[in-house]
């Protein structure tokens, strides 16, 4: 793993950090296949939104000059690359501080191939996250403690990727994925009006179906509705299907699934298919 800060390559944080006290910041997490760096565009709407939500000032500039330090000591660059914005340096205390954001750039090289349908066993975790803040809704800040707590449980039930609902009773999404769920043969996205991320690959993945005709609601999904589940898939910025084989005890149909990845031509990203 390399780290650059602020375009300069370091192996520490200062520990007046407030990415480290208050998790005071956002970030994003993307993948680098063959130099292409994958839905560029929705990382860098998702950065700037969340700058404008936390009152960041971000300087662009600073995380494309490190973007091009790392393409100039690889020779092509495969893998991970995770972007933090920290508000920096402040005395102890939540008043925030004046200067620039600090722009983290992570990068883990890894080899990749085109993307593939996985298949996982799944459930639904018993645990339940809570309401966020309005205008912290969607937003993938540093605060991730309800998935760190989620994850636990989805290892212990040996699931690598699990449904997980709120306190009202509605699904939100996965673990560390947004979910589509078909029933009655319509597929379904849970509106995220109240919390969950509102990950890249789903953008992505809705604006693919509009774009080839497939219908898709955003809507509320209840508890009782999951017994009705005909087929489910999770997506994140490093796997736009794992297809659940199963929920809970109950048997899923991965065909859907299936068709749904070649019709939305889901393993290859570099260029935008809808656009």
């Amino acid at each position: 793993m390399i780290c650059l800060k602020n375009a300069q390559q370091v192996d520490s944080i200062p520990l007046l950090d407030r990415a480290f006290h208050y998790g005071d910041g956002c970030f994003t997490t993307a993948r680098f296949h063959h130099n292409i760096l994958e839905l560029k565009d929705l990382h860098w709407a998702r950065l700037a939104l969340a700058s404008e939500r936390l009152f960041l000032k971000f300087n662009q500039a600073l995380l494309e000059h490190s973007i091009a330090l790392l393409q100039q000591q690889f020779s092509v660059l495969n893998g991970t690359l995770k972007i933090m914005l920290s508000r920096g340096e402040s005395d102890r205390g939540y008043a925030m501080p004046e200067h620039d954001a600090d722009v983290y750039v992570l990068y883990y090289p890894k080899s990749t191939e085109d993307f593939q349908p996985e298949y996982i066993q799944s459930g639904v975790l018993d645990q339940a996250i809570g309401l966020m803040m309005p205008n912290l809704v969607g937003l993938k800040t540093l605060n991730r403690l309800e998935q760190v707590m989620l994850k636990k449980e989805a290892a212990e039930k040996g699931w690598l990727e699990a449904l997980v609902t709120d306190v009202q009773g509605s699904v939100v999404e996965g673990v560390s994925s947004n979910c589509f769920i078909q029933i009655n043969n319509t597929w379904i996205t849970p509106e995220l009006r109240y919390n969950g991320v509102h990950g890249v690959m789903r953008a992505e993945i809705l604006s693919r179906m509009q774009h080839f005709g497939v219908s898709c609601e955003q809507r509320f999904v209840d508890m009782d509705e999951i017994r009705q589940v005909q087929s489910l898939f999770f997506c994140n910025a490093l796997s736009p299907m794992k297809i659940a084989k199963n929920l809970n005890h109950q048997t899923l149909d991965t065909q859907p699934c299936v068709e749904l990845f070649e019709t939305l031509h889901l393993s290859q990203f570099n260029t935008h298919v809808a656009s």
